[in-house]
């Protein structure tokens, strides 16, 4: 570590062990950073010394902001935080609201003004931002209008000892943070940071229990945008990305933020990202990039097939990006079917901070997921970290620029190991390098000795004109161990019922190995989801085991 430029050493001092970190490799040129890095500097200071201030950066639902224009915002909303309530290098500062311009300008400010950023969905209840608040030891707020109910009753149960003067809010899209900075001047001195300091603490979205906070460097937000976006993607300045993954994690911020400002492009921020709003604006705005998951890409595929006239409007879409969840087969078809641009899967996490595993223009193979992302390492191995050869299942073991930095957390034990990330992902990777998600490795199905991927088995259900959506766990079974239960939602207008249950297990079993059909289906009006839209299997899989015991 080089010498640090915060002065709150709140992040440094809960660090995980030397011996607990990650193994990080540089071995790429673009990968070169210099000790003192402000990561703000990096992605938008850059850009007025090339003289593009005019340039279209932040487009919102009525509005679009140059490079100029949000390069001063966030000046000006930098200068109020440390000028106006002290912020000192190092502090944090919770950012809370839908993707807007001021949003993304608020986040940049924290990093210029080298705090630390710590996102949170808009709609987290008054306990779950407390909890946040607590862990993160949170400095400052601030907060879209329209989301300040939940946070001020969190900020009235907030007591932190690192914080002894409370937390104070500032409002914008409409609240008093735009009034202060109207009379602010747009000049701004960086905090002199250093590369490895911390410049954001990611909330893990909760899909396997209590989340975790996730702490990453500055070099790491440029990092992973010098990696696929430029390798894959091939990114460029006349790109306008669009999508709907929040600000607030991984996916969002990659694709959403760091990913255009690197490469000096444009992007469409929606302020609520329905498969309408994003297909709308796609086709308004002429989008060349899309991020999105794959039911916002079915939902869209629906709307093409209702109005094929729109799918002309998508002539300059050249590359879709697919992650949060697994990218089934039908999605991708369909939507290549009607538009001719294939869905390109990517695996990341928000531990990694964005895609390890990525799907190529031209090589996509229909199921597997893609090969490593240019500039990290992965294989698949044993309980004993040894590889395993292709075609066997087992967990994912990944290393690069960014890793697993948990704060103050015994789960950092467990996640890496021998400088290795373990994502706590079952893959297999094939003879050709392509790798194959199958589950969560607490989501594998051992039936009767038999290994069963939940996930094969949902992309075979999905197919069924009868299926709007799906989950496969294992559930309890006295002779089996456990058996696949499928739990299902029927499409608009279809009755659940037995006859519907044996009708799909008869379908999976003419179409797969039979013994991998769901020996039991339960039939669901919704399926129970994190914020950004994942399955929460294990909701499920607790719910399966609790009966069970009682």
């Amino acid at each position: 570590m080089v010498r640090s430029g915060h002065i709150d050493t709140f992040t440094r001092d809960r660090l995980p062990p030397r011996e607990q970190l990650p193994e990080f490799n540089f071995d790429r040129p673009e990968l070169t950073y210099p000790d003192r890095l402000n990561a703000a500097v990096a992605l938008l200071d850059v850009w007025r010394d090339r003289g593009w201030d005019a340039r279209p950066c932040v487009i919102g639902t009525d509005t679009v902001w140059s490079y100029g224009h949000f390069r001063d915002t966030v000046d000006r909303i930098a200068r109020v935080m440390v000028e106006e309530f002290g912020l000192v290098p190092g502090n944090r500062v919770l950012v809370r609201g839908t993707n807007t311009p001021m949003l993304a300008a608020c986040w940049l400010a924290v990093l210029k003004a080298g705090g630390v950023v710590v996102p949170t969905m808009p709609l987290l209840r008054a306990p779950e931002l407390e909890a946040i608040l607590d862990r993160a030891a949170v400095n400052l707020a601030l907060c879209d209008v329209r989301f300040l109910g939940e946070l001020v009753h969190a900020r009235a149960a907030y007591a932190n000892e690192a914080v002894p003067n409370g937390l104070p809010i500032l409002t914008f899209n409409g609240g008093d943070l735009e009034e202060r900075i109207a009379r602010t001047e747009p000049v701004f001195d960086a905090a002199d940071t250093a590369g490895d300091d911390i410049a954001l603490i990611a909330f893990t979205s909760g899909t396997t229990g209590k989340p975790k906070a996730t702490a990453h460097y500055h070099r790491d937000l440029l990092a992973v945008a010098d990696l696929s976006p430029q390798s894959i993607l091939h990114t460029t300045p006349d790109d306008v990305f669009c999508g709907t993954p929040s600000l607030a994690f991984a996916y969002g911020q990659g694709g959403m933020l760091l990913f255009p400002l690197r490469a000096g492009a444009s992007v469409i921020l929606l302020d609520r990202g329905t498969p309408e709003r994003l297909l709308d604006a796609a086709l308004r705005h002429k989008a060349t990039v899309m991020f999105t998951v794959p039911t916002v890409y079915r939902a869209m595929t629906a709307q093409l097939e209702a109005d094929r006239s729109a799918v002309e409007g998508l002539r300059n879409l050249r590359a879709c990006v697919s992650a949060g969840e697994p990218l089934p087969a039908t999605t991708l078809e369909g939507w290549k079917a009607l538009t001719g641009i294939e869905i390109l899967d990517s695996f990341g996490t928000t531990e990694l901070l964005n895609a390890v595993l990525h799907a190529r223009p031209g090589d996509v193979r229909p199921g597997a997921t893609g090969k490593v992302v240019p500039g990290y390492e992965a294989c698949v191995v044993d309980d004993t970290l040894t590889p395993l050869p292709p075609g066997q299942v087992g967990r994912l073991a990944v290393r690069g620029p960014t890793g697993c930095i948990y704060l103050d957390d015994p789960r950092q034990e467990g996640y890496v190991q021998r400088g290795w990330n373990l994502t706590g992902d079952a893959f297999h990777m094939d003879e050709d390098g392509y790798f194959w998600y199958h589950a969560r490795t607490d989501d594998l199905i051992v039936s009767a000795g038999y290994k069963i991927s939940g996930l094969e088995v949902e992309d075979v259900l999905l197919r069924h004109d009868a299926v709007e959506e799906c989950a496969v766990i294992a559930a309890p079974d006295p002779l089996r161990g456990t058996i696949p239960k499928a739990f299902v939602v029927p499409r608009d207008g279809v009755r659940p019922s037995d006859d519907l249950a044996e009708l799909l297990q008869c379908y999976v079993k003419d179409r797969i190995a039979p013994y991998k059909y769901p020996r039991a289906v339960e039939f669901l009006d919704h399926l129970p989801r994190t914020e950004t839209g994942k399955i929460q299997r294990y909701k499920l899989r607790q719910r399966e085991w609790v009966d069970d015991a009682d």
